[in-house]
């Protein structure tokens, strides 16, 4: 045995002596402070209030908890990327479909003036009418009678009158009629309107 200045000590336990072939005698294995062999301290029991890889658990909980507000986040995005488009899709056919039938309301009013004269006969007729069905199918609606309220947001007034038999600002003649097509107006009907005296 041998034991340098370091403080490290070396024991030669081979059963074998090199020098002389002969077996040693084995001394009586005492133990030896772990600090000098450098084995590592060997871990304390678990603490009664812990099992055994419950910190794992816990870790893995709260990776789980995330990645599924990771999901429902996404989800919610997508379910609303998908309303939006939709929206938008619907917005631009309205708008198409609008700009389209905006086009036609002059020859609209041009049957509603044949009509008036006792022109709409024949052929004329079916056609006319041929097209007004399809418009209001479209989602064409066609507003302005004589006898309405006056609404400034849907009328526009170009002669005004008083008469002791209205109650209210009123509609008397429909110089144009007006067309709105999903919720909004198209054309404000062109009216003469009667207030009261």
């Amino acid at each position: 045995m041998t034991e340098p200045s370091g403080g490290f000590s070396f024991h030669d336990k081979r059963r074998i002596d090199p020098d002389t072939f002969e077996v040693r005698e084995q001394p009586s294995a005492a133990p030896v402070p772990s600090e000098e062999v450098g084995e590592p301290e060997m871990p304390g029991p678990p603490d009664a209030g812990t099992a055994p890889g419950t910190g794992d658990l816990d870790v893995r909980d709260v990776q789980i908890a995330e990645l599924t507000a990771d999901v429902q986040r996404i989800q919610a995005e997508y379910s609303n990327y998908r309303k939006r488009v939709e929206r938008d899709r619907t917005l631009v056919r309205e708008q198409a479909v609008a700009s389209a039938l905006a086009e036609l309301l002059p020859v609209l009013d041009d049957i509603d003036r044949a009509r008036a004269h006792g022109d709409l006969e024949g052929a004329f007729k079916s056609v006319g009418e041929a097209l007004e069905t399809t418009v209001l199918r479209l989602g064409l609606t066609r507003f302005g009678e004589p006898g309405d309220p006056f609404d400034p947001t849907v009328h526009e007034a170009i002669a005004l009158e008083s008469s002791d038999e209205v109650t209210g600002p009123t509609t008397t003649a429909v110089h144009q009629r007006g067309y709105t097509f999903a919720g909004r107006v198209v054309r404000p009907a062109v009216v003469s309107v009667t207030e009261p005296a």
